[in-house]
């Protein structure tokens, strides 16, 4: 089992080990990796993410860690880069973490011990999970309860940035399970070792735990709840602490500066701005909905009239109307022939609309003879399209980008239906 140096101290960035085993590469292992004789990288483990860093070997091999994982033996395997130099086993070797991402792990995950103690202070809502997000966008804990109010939320918040404010201590110490069983944890492990690590934040909140932590709730820095949704085993709520709070925190006022920049509006004022603009934009796609089908219920009344439109004269009873649209999508050409077939006199629409992927409607007044779904599945298959439908309506389209002529496959169908 590898000696976890980070265990005892979180502030451990270099450290001296010797390579017990090396892992090269094969069909099964896509990537080189060593095993220390002991560590400070941290591997993904508890809901936080695993260290990056160096190797250094004879003082001048420089062997980049991308990777950290912890085997089912305890042996934490560190990932390398495609090196052109693996170690030997037993050779000496220099280690160093990244500590700019080290330090945010730290106050992420130092940040969910306080909030988590702060939900079940307040309102006993126990945390079920926790993850440290592999980008800086979030970090997030599911509580076990069903929903949780934005009031809620916003005390949560401030309580957990109190004990920031207070600086207190949060130190590691070693009991035995019994001893641990008396300390009102909040939530106990599983009855694997008989030793536990603890992590305690003075005077607010006692947690088992294998992670690394900052070394008072003052370098947590600024705790941000962000949003909360229901999941499966409860509610999940998102958070950002300390170095990552202020860039989300720059990020966020830069995203609005410009949006408030467009309304030409204050900070504040732009939620209002933007339900304005939604209910506006509403109005204008139901004024533009009924235009539209003003538009197709004048020129499918007029392709109803006219007999010099290219049409089909009457056939059994029935008006054969074909039209191509060049200019408008195929939910135009389903709207001008739902108008068609049903302006009150017996008619068969062939539309089509040859916007990029091309789309076919056949439609006829409701109990004609013809079968439009077997018509169009007939027409579209034999240009390798796709379609169908009932016997009064039917849709496909045909491959996009194709040269298929669009119009002669309408006046064949009507050739076929005329025959």
């Amino acid at each position: 089992m590898t000696k976890r140096l980070y265990y005892d101290s979180s502030e451990i960035h270099e450290f001296d080990s010797v390579v017990e085993d090396v892992v090269p590469l094969s069909p099964a292992q896509s990537r080189p990796a060593v095993i220390l004789r002991e560590t400070a990288f941290y591997p993904t483990s508890g809901g936080q993410v695993h260290d990056t860093g160096w190797l250094m070997l004879d003082g001048a091999t420089r062997l980049r860690v991308t990777e950290v994982a912890e085997a089912e033996d305890g042996r934490i395997v560190h990932y390398l880069e495609a090196p052109a130099k693996l170690p030997l086993a037993g050779a000496a070797v220099h280690g160093s973490i990244d500590p700019e991402r080290r330090r945010d792990h730290m106050q992420q995950h130092a940040g969910q011990h306080v909030l988590s103690a702060a939900f079940v202070e307040l309102y006993q809502m126990p945390t079920v999970s926790f993850h440290m997000g592999k980008s800086e966008d979030y970090c997030s804990i599911d509580l076990a309860t069903p929903s949780v109010s934005s009031e809620q939320i916003a005390e949560a918040e401030k309580r957990a940035n109190q004990i920031v404010i207070e600086n207190r201590s949060v130190r590691v110490r070693y009991v035995s399970r019994a001893e641990a069983e008396k300390l009102g944890l909040r939530k106990l492990p599983p009855a694997e070792r008989d030793e536990l690590r603890l992590v305690e934040v003075a005077n607010f909140d006692v947690s088992a735990c294998g992670g690394t932590h900052v070394g008072s709730s003052g370098q947590i820095g600024l705790i941000v709840l962000r949003k909360s949704e229901r999941v499966r085993q409860g509610t999940r709520v998102e958070f950002v602490c300390g170095n990552r709070a202020v860039r989300m925190a720059r990020r966020d006022y830069s995203a609005l500066s410009e949006a408030a920049a467009l309304f030409s509006a204050k900070l504040w004022d732009v939620p209002e701005q933007i339900r304005k603009s939604a209910e506006e934009n509403k109005q204008l796609r139901k004024q533009k909905d009924d235009l539209l089908d003003q538009l197709a219920e004048l020129m499918a009344l007029a392709a109803l009239r006219d007999q010099t439109d290219k049409n089909l004269p009457e056939t059994h009873g029935r008006k054969i109307i074909v039209r191509a649209f060049s200019d408008r999508d195929i939910g135009f050409a389903k709207l001008f022939a739902q108008k068609v077939t049903r302006a009150g006199t017996p008619a068969i629409a062939l539309v089509a609309s040859t916007v990029d992927p091309p789309g076919l409607v056949f439609a006829q007044t409701p109990g004609g003879s013809a079968d439009m779904g077997a018509l169009l599945k007939q027409v579209v298959s034999s240009v390798g399209g796709r379609g169908g439908g009932s016997r009064d309506f039917a849709q496909g389209g045909v491959p996009g980008g194709s040269h298929v002529n669009v119009e002669q496959l309408l006046h064949g169908a009507a050739g076929t239906i005329g025959a």
